[in-house]
C-alpha cells in the first residue's frame, strides 16, 4: 500500500489531515478518474518509453476524506424534494400579482406573450445550467461554475448577488403577505396584526420551520408543493369557471381579445414600448426555475435506470460512483421546471385576460406612473375593497360567489408563506457554499474567518447560522410599513418595491454570466478534446451518451440566443420604462444593483489584486488540473 498523498490545493482546513492509523474510508486507485491522487498530466506527458510503469495494475491507496461535520450538509434529498422545493420557489406570488399588471400595462396579448417568452428564455439558461449541474452539483454551484470558467472574482460577485437576491425576497414576501391580510383588515391594515404576527411571528415560524433535520424539511416541502400544486389547478378551474358563466349572462370573456394591443397610454408611448416592459415585469414570476442548483448540494444519489435486467442494474449501482448519481438526482428538476412554470403562467395570462378588462379599476398599476386618466370604475362592483391589487382576487368578487374572493386569497396567502420559506432556504444554502470552503484558521484575515464562521452546520448538519444571517439581513424592510402602509404608491411602498424588482435583476445578472460559463466551458472541452480522452477525464465527454449525464440541446447556439436574451431584459427591456420619460423610480429598481454589481466585482479585483483577464482555458495542463479540481469537489461533497 503506498502512503497517502497529498490533498488537491482547493481543500481548506477543515479537509482533516489522513493518518495511516485511519485508513478504512474510501479506496481510490493512484490513477483512476476523479481521484485527488492522479499523476500530474506533466508526467503522464513523457514519451512510451518513458511510461512502462503506466502498463502495472494501478496501485490502491485507503483513505478517509474526513470533512468536520459541522462543514458538512446531510445529502438526503430525492429528485420529488428537490422538484417540490424548486416548485415551492417558482410558482410564487408572481403568478397572481404580476399577470394582472402585465394586463394593465400593454393588454391580453402581453399577457399571454410575455410569459410565454421568458418563460422560454428561462428554458434555455436552465438546458445550459443542467448540463453543468449533472456533471458537478456541489455546493455554491452557480458561483464556482463562474469561478472556473469564467473569471474568479466575477464568480464571487454572482454568488453574493445570488444570495442578495433571495434574501432581499424573503423580506419583500413578508410585506406582500402583509398586504394580503390587508384584503380582510382594510386598506390601512391592522398594525397590531402586521407587526405581531405578519412582520414577527411569521418570520420566527419560517426560520424554526428552515432549522429542522433536511429530511423533515424536504418532506414539508413536498406537501406544501403538492398542495400549492393543487391551488394552481383549482384556480384555473374557477377562472374558467367564471368565465363560462359570464358568457350565461349575456357577455363573453372573449370580447376583451377584440383589441388585444391596447396599452396604458400614461406609461408608455406605444404598444411596443409596454410590452418590453411587461418583459420586465414577467421575469420576477420566473424567479427560482435555477434553485434546484443551490439545494443540489442535498441531493442523495439516485441511479440513472436503463433498460437492463436486475443484475445489470445492480452492477451498474455497485460500479458508478456515488458523486455521479447526484447529478442524476438532480437533472429533473433542473430540465423541467422551466417548462412547468411557462406552461403554468402563459395559460394563467390567458385566462385572466379572459375574465376581466384590462382597464378594470383594480388591476395593479405602475405605483410612479398616474394612471387616473385610463380609470372607467362605473361597471366595477362596490364589493371590491379598495385595496385588491391582485386580479384573481378582483375576478372572483365580480363572480358573486360568496366567499370565493375569501378562498382566492387564502390561496395567496399560504402561496406567499411557502414561497418565503423557500427563499430563506435558498439563501441560507447560498451563504453556506459560498462560505463552507474558506479557510478559518489561525493567521487568516480576519474578514475570511468572519464569514467562514458562516459556512459551519449545526448537530443536525443544517447551516443555522447561514440561516439567521439571511433573515435577519432584510426581515426589518417589513417594519417600515407599520409607519407607511402597505400601499406600493407611498414612498415606503416604493422603496420595498424597488428592492423586489432588484432581487429578479440580480438573478437575471446570475443566469447571464451562468450561460457565459455555459459557452466557455462548452468550447474549453470541445478545443481540448482529444486531452481529456487520452487522460480518461470522466463525464466530460458530450459525444458518450452513456458517461455524460446530460446533453442539451442545439449548443452552442441555444446558449448564445440565451445570452443575448438576458442582456436585452437587462438593458433594453429595463430600460424601456424611461422611454416616456425620466423617473427615478424605475432607474434605480432597473439598473441599481447592475452598477452595485459592477462596483462589487471591481472591488474584489482591486482588493485581491487580480488580473483583467478570463480565466485561461487554452493551456491543457492547465484545463485538465481545473476539470480535476472541480471533480475532487465533487467528490468530497459526496
Amino acid at each position: 500500500m503506498t502512503d497517502v498523498q497529498e490533498l488537491s490545493d482547493w481543500a481548506p482546513d477543515w479537509l482533516q489531515a489522513i493518518t495511516p492509523q485511519n485508513r478504512a474510508g474510501l479506496q481510490v486507485p493512484d490513477q483512476v478518474e476523479d481521484s485527488r491522487l492522479q499523476t500530474p498530466l506533466s508526467q503522464l506527458s513523457q514519451s512510451n518509453h518513458d511510461r512502462d510503469d503506466e502498463l502495472k495494475p494501478p496501485k490502491i491507496t485507503n483513505i478517509t476524506v474526513m470533512p468536520s461535520p459541522n462543514r458538512m450538509v446531510k445529502r438526503k434529498l430525492q429528485g420529488i424534494h428537490l422538484f417540490m422545493i424548486t416548485v415551492n420557489g417558482t410558482l410564487g406570488i408572481g403568478l397572481y400579482w404580476r399577470g394582472g399588471q402585465i394586463l394593465e400595462l400593454a393588454g391580453p396579448l402581453a399577457a399571454l406573450l410575455a410569459f410565454l417568452l421568458v418563460g422560454l428564455l428561462s428554458w434555455a439558461v436552465m438546458q445550459c445550467i443542467t448540463e453543468m449541474l449533472c456533471i458537478w452539483p456541489i455546493p455554491g454551484a452557480l458561483s464556482v461554475y463562474v469561478s472556473e470558467f469564467v473569471d474568479v472574482e466575477l464568480g464571487i460577485a454572482v454568488g453574493i448577488a445570488y444570495w442578495f437576491s433571495y434574501s432581499v425576497g424573503f423580506g419583500a414576501l413578508i410585506a406582500t403577505l402583509a398586504a394580503e391580510f390587508d384584503f380582510w383588515t382594510g386598506t390601512s391594515g391592522d398594525k397590531g396584526i402586521d407587526g405581531g404576527i405578519v412582520y414577527l411571528l411569521i418570520p420566527v415560524i419560517l426560520i424554526a420551520v428552515n432549522a429542522l433535520d433536511i429530511e423533515i424539511y424536504g418532506l414539508l416541502e413536498v406537501v406544501t408543493g403538492c398542495l400549492k400544486v393543487a391551488c394552481l389547478l383549482a384556480i384555473g378551474g374557477v377562472l374558467i369557471a367564471v368565465n363560462v358563466g359570464a358568457g350565461k349572462q349575456g357577455y363573453i370573456g372573449t370580447q376583451y381579445w377584440a383589441s388585444p394591443k391596447v396599452y396604458d397610454r400614461d406609461a408608455a408611448n406605444d404598444w411596443g414600448t409596454a410590452f418590453l416592459m411587461c418583459l420586465s415585469v414577467a421575469i420576477y414570476a420566473y424567479m427560482g426555475v435555477e434553485i434546484v442548483a443551490a439545494s443540489a448540494l442535498e441531493s442523495a444519489p439516485s441511479a440513472r435506470w436503463t433498460r437492463k435486467t436486475s443484475d445489470e442494474r445492480e452492477s451498474q449501482l455497485a460500479q458508478t460512483p456515488n458523486d455521479s448519481l447526484i447529478g442524476n438526482t438532480v437533472r429533473f428538476s433542473a430540465k423541467y421546471i422551466s417548462l412547468l412554470a411557462t406552461i403554468s403562467y402563459s395559460l394563467s395570462g390567458l385566462l385572466v385576460s379572459f375574465d376581466i378588462p384590462w382597464y378594470h379599476c383594480h388591476l395593479p398599476r405602475l405605483s410612479w406612473v398616474d394612471s387616473t386618466a385610463n380609470i372607467d370604475c362605473s361597471d366595477v362592483s362596490d364589493s371590491i375593497p379598495a385595496n385588491t391589487t391582485s386580479a384573481i382576487v378582483a375576478i372572483a368578487v365580480e363572480s358573486g360567489i360568496p366567499h370565493l374572493a375569501d378562498v382566492v386569497n387564502v390561496f395567496l396567502v399560504f402561496t406567499c408563506l411557502s414561497c418565503a420559506s423557500t427563499n430563506l432556504y435558498v439563501a441560507s444554502r447560498v451563504l453556506f457554499g459560498l462560505t463552507s470552503r474558506l479557510d478559518g484558521g489561525k493567521g487568516q484575515p480576519w474578514h475570511l474567518r468572519l464569514l467562514s464562521w458562516f459556512g459551519r452546520t449545526n448537530r443536525y448538519r443544517v447551516p443555522l447560522r447561514a440561516m439567521i444571517f439571511s433573515a435577519a439581513s432584510f426581515i426589518w424592510v417589513p417594519f417600515l410599513q407599520l409607519q407607511g402602509g402597505t400601499s406600493s404608491s407611498t414612498s415606503i411602498g416604493m422603496f420595498i418595491e424597488i428592492l423586489a424588482q432588484m432581487s429578479s435583476v440580480a438573478v437575471v445578472i446570475v443566469w447571464t454570466c451562468q450561460v457565459l460559463a455555459f459557452i466557455r466551458y462548452y468550447h474549453c472541452i470541445k478545443r481540448h478534446k482529444n486531452v481529456l480522452e487520452q487522460q480518461k477525464i470522466p463525464q466530460l465527454s458530450r459525444d458518450n451518451v452513456e458517461d455524460y449525464s446530460y446533453r442539451s440541446h442545439a449548443q452552442p447556439v441555444l446558449a448564445y440566443v440565451a445570452l443575448a436574451g438576458c442582456l436585452f431584459v437587462l438593458v433594453v427591456a429595463n430600460g424601456a420604462y424611461l422611454w416616456k420619460g425620466f423617473h427615478k423610480f424605475p432607474f434605480l429598481s432597473s439598473y441599481l444593483f447592475i452598477v452595485v454589481f459592477v462596483a462589487m466585482w471591481i472591488l474584489l479585483k482591486v482588493a485581491r489584486g487580480a488580473r483583467w483577464r478570463h480565466v485561461d482555458l487554452s493551456n491543457p495542463d492547465k484545463v485538465v488540473r481545473k476539470l480535476r479540481k472541480l471533480h475532487d469537489i465533487r467528490l468530497a461533497a459526496s
